[in-house]
């Protein structure tokens, strides 16, 4: 037993109490570890933890995608970044820095925004690690991964379709790590409530009686940006727009005698950044990484499916088994719509348009059922051949009740809608 693989050779070569059902010891799992497709995303500070302990635990073919670029002050707690590195893309970087430093493995990056890649890409993935610390991120994440479920007619899901996915984050001591199988277990939108509103301003405060630095630099960014700059998108990793945003913000803090503005102050509120401190990261990216493993390998029962750590008094960890919400409108056989059995193609998809549910996330909406394109936005050519549809009963397209696929560029995968009919007459027996 080679002494780097003494430990990980104890979980993959012996039987145990533990174990998951299917799992089958043998030298032969390091080999399948080796070739195992695994996609992190985010290569900051949870995501550098991350790669380290993914790559030392066995995992031979790892993706990173990241779009940021080092700063100065990533190199407190990124450790894989020096000062030489900064300005340079933090995905490539990071998967030099594993293969120089953990020989056999394999780490491509991919330097760019994660909405930049098609579905394709993500499917190719057996395990999907995220590291992000943004919501809207997890939730795109969250439905591309919810995109590739397949559901029978009777709401029966086809469990290999389910892509794996590992989410840990943290904030300041506290930190959590969940394990998301799509459609069987809660995703993201199901819990999205375990996530606190993000904090707002009145206007009025910004405006007239700033009380605190963060009113002050809300300010500038809200209002004065539009003034004094007008028609110029703010960009937050724009060093000159960052300066020109603290100046600003400072000179408005002296006018109401208000102290305590600083440049990294500016770029934490502006960015809504979030504290970080090393010790969090490692000890959640640990968690993820053993999870990662365990569902990769099946070499010990999973997490079910939520944990949640605090190091603010002493170490303290939780974990709850939170339940999937039936009727999410992201994992679930499909979201349910009841319509007359009259209603046209077009009025439908007029219908689904003013839908409270789906108000923010359709604008041209396409539909297709059981393979078959309804009605597509585009291209042009099949705009034209699958226009005449939309005047033809919804009822006489489908045939009977069933699930309805809506795919709009608003939308990160695929939208699910389950339609029933009402006021169909019944064919009378003879």
């Amino acid at each position: 037993m080679e002494a780097r693989w003494r430990d990980i050779d104890f979980l993959l070569q012996r039987p145990g109490k533990l174990v998951s059902d299917g799992f089958e010891p043998g030298p032969e799992l390091r080999e399948f570890l080796r070739d195992f497709k695994i996609l992190v995303i985010g290569a900051g500070g949870l995501g550098c933890e991350m790669l380290k302990d993914l790559a030392l635990s066995g995992f031979g073919n790892i993706d990173v995608i990241d779009m940021d670029t080092i700063d100065v002050s990533n190199l407190n707690r990124q450790f894989l970044f020096r000062m030489h590195d900064v300005g340079k893309p933090k995905a490539q970087v990071a998967a030099e820095k594993i293969m120089q430093r953990i020989k056999g493995v394999t780490v491509t990056p991919h330097y760019g925004r994660i909405e930049d890649k098609d579905i394709e890409f993500y499917r190719e993935f057996q395990l999907i690690v995220l590291g992000l610390d943004s919501l809207e991120a997890r939730s795109y994440i969250n439905s591309i991964a919810c995109s590739f479920l397949e559901y029978n007619e009777d709401g029966e899901l086809d469990m290999s379709t389910i892509k794996p996915m590992v989410d840990g984050g943290t904030e300041g001591f506290k930190g959590h790590a969940r394990v998301i199988l799509p459609g069987f277990t809660p995703c993201f939108h199901c819990t999205l409530w375990l996530f606190p509103p993000q904090v707002t301003y009145p206007l009025c405060t910004l405006a007239e009686t700033p009380r605190s630095p963060a009113h002050c630099i809300e300010y500038v960014h809200l209002i004065q940006w539009g003034q004094d700059r007008e028609g110029e998108s703010f960009n937050p990793d724009n060093p000159e727009h960052m300066t020109w945003m603290y100046e600003q913000a400072l000179k408005r803090a002296e006018q109401f005698n208000i102290s305590g503005v600083t440049y990294s102050l500016t770029q934490g509120v502006v960015k809504n950044i979030i504290p970080a401190i090393a010790s969090t990261n490692a000890i959640v990216s640990a968690i993820c990484s053993l999870e990662a493993l365990k569902l990769a390998t099946m070499c010990s029962k999973g997490l079910d499916n939520y944990m949640m750590y605090s190091g603010t008094q002493g170490v303290y960890t939780h974990t709850v088994s939170y339940e999937k919400d039936s009727s999410c409108m992201v994992c679930s056989p499909g979201v349910p719509v009841e319509v007359d059995g009259s209603i046209t193609l077009q009025e439908f998809i007029d219908m689904l348009l003013l839908d409270a549910r789906f108000k923010d996330k359709l604008s041209k909406p396409s539909v297709s059922f059981q393979g078959t394109n309804l009605y597509m936005q585009a291209p042009p050519v099949l705009e034209e051949m699958t226009r005449p549809n939309l005047q033809s009963s919804l009822l006489s397209l489908m045939g009977s009740k069933g699930v309805l696929n809506v795919n709009d560029r608003k939308l990160a995968g695929v939208l699910r809608v389950q339609v029933a009919f009402r006021n169909v007459a019944t064919p009378m027996a003879v």
